[in-house]
């Protein structure tokens, strides 16, 4: 996983301030919105800008980045000329360290025609040192990884849906990874070696998906539903290295406890069957399932998890999110379930930089793992 949880020193800041002559050693809340407002921040969507943009800079430290600079960028806008139509979103997060890493994430979410269409578009492009473990649960369970080496890749996700029924789209999409593990240790060169494995792995198949998807707002959705499920089909003949099959599926609750209040329910699940590469097995872990794990720690070809997170808005532009939730993997599908489960807990800080779109710190606890995540939007 990427972590780089910077910024928000001002936003942590005005949690405790009060209006005592001692509290003018901080900038108030008033202050910090006109600094915001400067960046874009406005918590208002200006929908005569083609996009109302908005973006916070800030330094970071971890051990495995060392110092560096981060940046995350907001956008909401219209992509219907209707002044009713929903609003579309485009969030980006970034960032570059003094070992030499970098790394961008991006999502991208557009309704068209009076959401008769959509059009996603998901995405990275990374240069992070990388600790690897091996494939299955007795290789992660291991506290210490075996061997290191630096992730260079590519990934891309464009997915464009039609709806063919109320809340129900069906569509076609492309998945795409190019990953080279480069400047390997001794260790890992000789575990791909043993198994005669290549350190640079090309992953492209074409999908089909089916969503049925009731929520308001999809970055953080406050009520409805939605189920996903996509099977990609990678081979030879669309520029994949192997030939193998992957299917996701996903199924999101979003209950309203109150004005201020949702309870979120995740189920996501992915199974991979063929010639699968070592770079496309199915991780347990990320920033939006199983927080609290090193990504790729535990990884095999089928996980299933599942996790409840209680959102609460506070006052201002405050919010916090508490999780807990479980989740599994097996090399056979027919074992799922039936073997060890790793809990997930966790809390969260929430800060809403744009209307409804909060950047998250979230620290996440696992069996003998922890974790800092740092993006734009809910978890799910």
């Amino acid at each position: 996983m990427v972590k780089y949880p910077f910024i928000l020193g001002l936003a942590f800041a005005s949690l405790f301030i009060s209006h005592t002559a001692q509290a003018q050693l901080f900038p108030d809340r008033q202050q910090i919105d006109q600094w915001l407002v400067g960046l874009g921040g406005e918590n208002s969507f200006d929908r005569s800008k083609t996009i109302d943009w908005g973006v916070l800079p800030g330094p970071f430290y971890t051990p495995e980045l060392e110092f560096g600079v981060g940046i995350a960028l907001v956008g909401l806008y219209q992509a219907d000329s209707r002044p009713d139509s929903k609003i579309s979103s485009l969030s980006l997060s970034g960032f570059g360290s003094s070992t030499g890493a970098f790394g961008m994430t991006f999502s991208n979410y557009t309704y068209l025609a009076d959401d008769t269409w959509r059009f996603y578009l998901t995405g990275s492009l990374n240069n992070v040192p990388t600790n690897y473990w091996g494939e299955g649960y007795h290789e992660g369970r291991v506290k210490d990884h075996f061997g290191e080496y630096r992730s260079q890749e590519l990934h891309l996700t464009p997915t464009l849906l039609r709806q063919i029924a109320q809340n129900t789209y069906i569509g076609l999409g492309w998945d795409y990874s190019n990953l080279q593990a480069a400047a390997p240790d001794a260790p890992f060169k000789a575990y791909m070696d043993k198994r005669d494995l290549p350190l640079r792995s090309t992953s492209s198949g074409l999908s089909l998906r089916f969503t049925y998807d009731s929520r308001d707002f999809l970055p953080n959705a406050s009520q409805g539903q939605a189920f996903d499920i996509s099977y990609t089909h990678y081979s030879p003949d669309t520029g994949s290295n192997n030939r193998f099959n992957a299917t996701q599926m996903q199924y999101n609750y979003y209950y309203p406890l109150s004005d201020s209040a949702v309870l979120a329910f995740d189920n996501y699940a992915r199974f991979t069957s063929g010639d699968v590469p070592w770079s496309q097995l199915s991780k347990l872990s990320n920033g939006h399932q199983m927080r609290g794990y090193y990504e790729g720690r535990y990884q095999d070809n089928h996980v299933f998890s599942t996790q409840l997170e209680y959102r609460q808005k506070l006052d201002w532009r405050h919010g916090i999110a508490l999780w807990i939730g479980g989740g599994t993997l097996s090399d056979q599908a027919r074992d799922l379930g039936q073997g060890h489960w790793l809990p997930s807990v966790g809390v969260g800080y929430r800060f809403e930089f744009k209307p409804r779109m909060n950047v998250r710190l979230d620290f996440g606890i696992g069996k003998e793992s922890t974790g800092f995540y740092f993006q734009v939007g809910e978890a799910f």
